[in-house]
């Protein structure tokens, strides 16, 4: 059995939740602070492509950094290409992953206690330190979940990753893509296996997930 499908996921959802985290934080913690006519055009651009199909989202992609494309042509001449790569699946993965860690960490930041922002401002701490010493820890569970969330949602990223890379075993093949290719072909054995694999992996991304929960309420009720 060829395992790379598994370990491209694998990797494509890692690097892409890592870069989701930052920039989901960082959009989530200043959109709590704009006027609330903004942040609702915010909050709806930054959360479409959780509600668009996922193969729309691959095709703008396309549009956008394929060969022929003004931005894709120019990145192709520093050998940088996205279409038909595996780390295009980063990009893609990381486009529909977004609006999960976007959503959970804005609503973790509403819900944070301002009155410690403000305690802190009062005895000279700086925004950057308390965001990181304060903000952070205190929004820490919700923020988790986002990113766990964020992680299960790249790691089973199918239509964008398909429009996106394709299908090329040993390249740029994923669960997704291979259960696909396998089921079109016929071979319903090998492709139920890789159904099960992600249907493990998704069941402890959602163990992980209630356990924070969990964590949080305990906490709340301290």
């Amino acid at each position: 059995m060829d395992w790379f499908p598994l370990l491209n996921s694998v990797r494509i959802a890692a690097v892409s939740s890592v870069i989701v985290f930052f920039a989901g934080i960082f959009a989530a913690y200043y959109a709590v602070r704009l006027p609330r006519a903004v942040k609702g055009f915010l909050d709806v651009v930054l959360t479409l492509p959780l509600v668009l199909p996922p193969t729309v989202c691959g095709y703008f992609l396309i549009m956008v950094f394929g060969v022929q494309r003004p931005l894709g042509a120019f990145l192709a001449q520093f050998g940088i290409k996205f279409v038909m790569t595996w780390y295009g699946g980063i990009l893609a993965a990381a486009l529909v992953a977004f609006p999960l860690m976007y959503r959970t960490a804005r609503g973790a930041f509403e819900s944070f206690d301002k009155t410690l922002a403000y305690s802190g401002q009062t005895l000279g701490l700086s925004n950057t330190y308390i965001f990181w010493r304060i903000c952070m820890p205190a929004c820490r569970q919700g923020i988790l979940a986002g990113f766990v969330l964020a992680f299960a949602r790249a790691l089973g990223e199918y239509g964008a990753t398909s429009m996106l890379i394709g299908y090329t075993p040993g390249k740029t093949a994923t669960i997704s893509t291979t259960v696909y290719q396998l089921w079109r072909t016929n071979n319903n054995g090998l492709a139920l296996r890789w159904v099960l694999i992600n249907i493990a992996i998704s069941a402890l991304v959602l163990t992980v997930v209630n356990l924070l929960e969990r964590r949080d309420k305990k906490a709340a009720m301290l």
